[in-house]
């Protein structure tokens, strides 16, 4: 660890003083592409990971120097704008890619020697992230914090966007220390190239392992890839079986449910047309039947008035009758009353008479005497037995007078108890009439239940075709959707198997231009086809399968995507 921390410093120190020497005679702003401004992010971010602990997860154990950087912001307020800016760059999803970010923006902000002093004092906290003995815990993350002052005097404009931070391969080139005998004496340069070379044996040795590590992952991921292929490609191919079964299965149900909508449109055609002439009869046969129903309503309604009248008219001769009656059995009663005082008088009469003769044999003065009075008597008794005879006959044809008015009214009473009954009987017609009208009237509206309930069952008929028409379009999307996963995922192993990813150091010239690469011209990889071209042959981004966002391909690979695209959407 001592070893390795020396190393560092000497490394740390000598890219600091090359960076400010090369800047201050360059009399410029520094942009991304400077060669000593990328040595010395490689010689920090070596420096930062130096005894980091590695943090245990799901995926595995994972190293990031992101997680000391984000103490700074709580540390130092005024960071939060550099942290905000670095979690919030699109494209980026490390937390590699994300402590790059910051110290990119720290350094254009000229605040990393600030941050990283504010950071150096606080072990408690930084004792969470290293291991005793790591660099940021000794003296030389003091000495290396004291380094970072220097860098005040650099200006650098460094573009962050739509750089590829995440995947950079953070390797120290010794190139550009060995090549310059002046920077140093000749003792310390032969020590500092000693131990440039065995901490570039180290950095390389790490390296090859991450790279062999990758290269398993990536072998774990491509025979992943070709199982889900042939998964998927039988997938398809059931979905295919599927697809063919169901297209069929459709187009008998369409070919049926067609035939079946033509005879129920033929067969409601020829009953909407049989319902028209009905109804039209029904309506004639209605509106006959209704000024019937009115006129014998009219009349049925004329005959209960009368027969109200009669009723009244009824009633009045019953009470006339009843007061005949009792007129009758009164006079009966004064006649038998008459005649019973006439045999009275009658029986008085005879025994006055006896008794004057009795007396006429005794007395013949009071005999004649007896005779004046008995002739007065005798004329008196017929006086008024002619009267009481009068009045008998009177009483008697009273009687007989009542017993014909009582023979009138019972005739009338039988005659309009016949008209009675026979109003009853019509009544009773008129009521079966109104009947016979309402079972016609309810028929009509049966029959216009039964035409509603047709056209509600043509409608369903027409929305299951609408509905089967639109699953065939959704299995039509279902199966181009699975023809695009089906090339995407060829895609996916053509660039798997049939490319490799070029390594740096094997080109030396643009694949497609075939210039020299240098100081301006950059390498850029191919992220389809993994061949290295410069930065004009390279400038087209595109989405591939296996990114989730644009990125860098170059033109030929450009040109071929385009053209499989437009064929794949035609």
């Amino acid at each position: 660890m001592a070893i390795e921390r020396s190393n560092l410093l000497s490394m740390m120190k000598l890219s600091i003083k090359v960076l400010i020497q090369s800047s201050l005679s360059l009399g410029r702003t520094l942009d991304s592409d400077y060669p000593p401004l990328q040595q010395f992010f490689v010689v920090l971010e070596h420096c930062l990971k130096h005894g980091l602990k590695a943090k245990k997860s799901f995926i595995g154990q994972n190293k990031s120097i992101w997680g000391p950087l984000e103490l700074i912001e709580k540390l130092c307020p005024e960071s939060v704008n550099i942290a905000t800016s670095a979690r919030d760059l699109p494209g980026i999803k490390t937390g590699l890619g994300r402590a790059r970010a910051w110290l990119h923006l720290a350094l254009m902000q000229k605040t990393v020697a600030d941050y990283m002093k504010a950071l150096l004092d606080r072990k408690d906290l930084l004792s969470e992230f290293y291991d005793s003995g790591a660099l940021m815990m000794e003296e030389e993350g003091a000495v290396i914090g004291g380094l970072l002052v220097g860098l005040n005097v650099i200006d650098a404009n460094l573009c962050i966007k739509g750089e590829d931070l995440d995947s950079q391969v953070g390797v120290i080139d010794f190139s550009l220390y060995l090549k310059d005998p002046h920077l140093t004496s000749p003792m310390t340069a032969i020590l500092d190239q000693k131990h440039y070379i065995e901490e570039l044996n180290r950095h390389l040795s790490g390296t090859v392992t991450d790279l062999q590590a990758k290269m398993d992952s990536i072998e774990k991921t491509n025979s992943k890839l070709v199982e889900e292929l042939t998964a998927a490609t039988d997938r398809i191919n059931s979905l295919r079986e599927e697809q063919e079964q169901l297209r069929k299965e459709n187009e008998t149900i369409l070919q049926s449910s067609q035939k079946k909508e033509e005879a129920a449109l033929q067969d409601s055609q020829v009953e909407l047309e049989t319902y028209k002439q009905t109804r039209q009869g029904l309506d004639e046969m209605y509106n006959v039947v209704w000024k019937q129903y009115k006129e014998e309503k009219h009349i049925r309604q004329e005959l209960e008035h009368e027969l109200e009248l009669q009723v009244g008219l009824k009633q009045e001769m019953e009470v006339a009758m009843k007061l005949l009656e009792k007129d009758t059995h009164e006079k009966q009663d004064t006649l038998a009353a008459l005649r019973l005082q006439l045999d009275q008088v009658k029986t008085l009469n005879l025994q006055m008479f006896h008794k004057a003769q009795v007396e006429t044999h005794m007395n013949p003065r009071f005999l004649s005497s007896r005779m004046a009075t008995h002739r007065q008597s005798d004329q008196s008794d017929k006086d008024m037995r002619v009267e009481l005879e009068g009045k008998v006959d009177a009483l008697q044809k009273q009687l007989t007078d009542l017993d014909t008015l009582r023979l009138g009214l019972e005739n009338e009473l039988r005659t309009e108890r016949e008209q009675r009954q026979s109003l009853q009987k019509a009544l009773q017609r008129e009521q079966d009439n109104s009947t016979e009208l309402r079972t016609q009237l309810q028929q009509l509206q049966g029959l216009h239940t039964e035409l509603q309930d047709l056209k509600h069952e043509k409608q369903q008929l027409q929305q299951t075709c609408e509905q089967q028409e639109q699953a065939l379009q959704e299995m039509g999307l279902h199966l181009s959707q699975s023809k695009l996963k089906m090339e995407d995922f060829k895609e996916v192993n053509k660039a798997l198997k049939g490319h490799a990813w070029l390594k740096d150091d094997e080109a030396t010239q643009c694949k497609q231009c075939e210039k020299e690469f240098s100081i301006a011209r950059r390498k850029h990889h191919c992220r389809n086809c993994g061949d290295i071209y410069c930065n004009t042959c390279s400038s087209n981004e595109l989405a591939l399968p296996s990114y989730p966002r644009p990125v860098r391909v170059c033109d030929v690979c450009h040109a071929l995507l385009l053209q499989r695209s437009s064929s794949t959407g035609s």
